[in-house]
């Protein structure tokens, strides 16, 4: 039988990472390995505090598996019968499939996307970049110091109080570069998304490709509201689950960012970006704030994506497992 073993790493962060909803200085993450005949596989579970994520309750989750089947588990048909019978937290579940995903396709002799039957990543994948929420004072300086320029895209997160000279002092600072506004469910109804964007397309230097999640996910009316009327594309992120209907996410959205945290797992994921694709939406992969572990499983199926958001492991301070470079703004998995 294979050994499981979890493992939690204090990750401090280059800079506090502020969004609309909470702010942090460093992440508590979980690996979970899996070992045995004579291969391992490592998967990373990234707690989220907007679906109600601990390191605590992960751990506590981890130790429940251990103690009523898990050591037993060697197929991800097995997995799939203890999840069922004793739930998990979504990122705990990607970490576990990842992990046997990855040993399985060890055991196989054949790269992750192989084994899951994907197309190959290409060799180097374009990130956005993100910026946290700050002082608009700040962002020049911010900009300079982390050459952000190197990426093509520039993921800024905002809210209503700031959000509109955030997006001011970037256009500023790297004028006519291509920008992602994120709001994390920031507003309250659709026509205070519509004053705001109606401000922020105005703004000289200003390209706003999209935005992504303004308005909660119970929003539904006033996406589909907003949808026709929003001078740029709307993504959705905590709207879409493993659940969602994808013929309504398609009235409320012009795209989805697709996060295996969220997902819960490889096939998981892999089925929304298929579902995003085929009902004519944008299709985005995403991460949390993650190691390069986390990362480098994204990239395995990145080629399913349109728009690539992979850039959570530059904001720790010290990454600890280089399994991912970044260059010119540019991802590869280092060999």
């Amino acid at each position: 039988m294979p050994i499981w073993t979890l493992t939690a790493h204090l990750l401090p962060l280059r800079y506090v990472w502020k969004i609309a909803r909470n702010a942090s200085a460093s992440k508590t993450n979980l690996l979970v390995r899996v070992a045995g005949h004579g291969a391992g596989g490592t998967g990373e579970a990234a707690p989220n505090v907007r679906y109600e994520e601990s390191p605590a309750l992960l751990q506590h989750q981890f130790e429940e598996l251990l103690a009523n089947g898990l050591p037993a588990v060697e197929t991800l048909a097995g997995l799939d019968a203890l999840l069922a019978a004793r739930p998990v937290a979504h990122a705990l579940g990607f970490a576990l499939e990842a992990a046997l995903v990855q040993w399985l396709a060890a055991r196989a002799g054949q790269p992750v996307w192989q084994w899951l039957g994907v197309p190959a990543p290409a060799r180097a994948v374009a990130t956005a970049f993100s910026l946290p929420i700050m002082a608009p004072g700040a962002v020049a300086g911010f900009v300079r110091e982390q050459d952000a320029a190197r990426f093509s895209l520039l993921k800024i997160k905002v809210n209503q109080g700031e959000g509109l000279e955030l997006l001011r002092e970037v256009a500023r600072a790297l004028p006519g570069h291509a920008l992602l506004a994120d709001g994390n469910e920031a507003w309250a109804d659709a026509d205070g998304v519509l004053r705001f964007l109606e401000q922020a397309v105005a703004l000289p230097g200003l390209q706003l490709r999209f935005l992504e999640q303004p308005l909660p996910a119970a929003r539904a009316d006033d996406y589909r509201y907003l949808r026709p009327r929003s001078p740029v594309p709307l993504l959705a992120d905590e709207s879409v689950t493993d659940t969602a209907d994808f013929a309504d996410i398609a009235r409320q959205f012009h795209g989805v960012n697709v996060k295996l945290m969220k997902a819960g797992g490889f096939r998981r994921g892999i089925d929304l970006l298929r579902r995003t694709r085929a009902h004519g939406l944008v299709p985005m992969l995403g991460c949390m704030v993650e190691t390069s572990v986390g990362i480098a499983a994204a990239l395995q199926i990145s080629a399913l994506a349109d728009v690539h958001d992979l850039d959570g492991f530059l904001i720790l301070r010290d990454e600890p497992f280089g399994l991912v470079e970044e260059a010119a703004g540019q991802l590869s998995l280092r060999r």
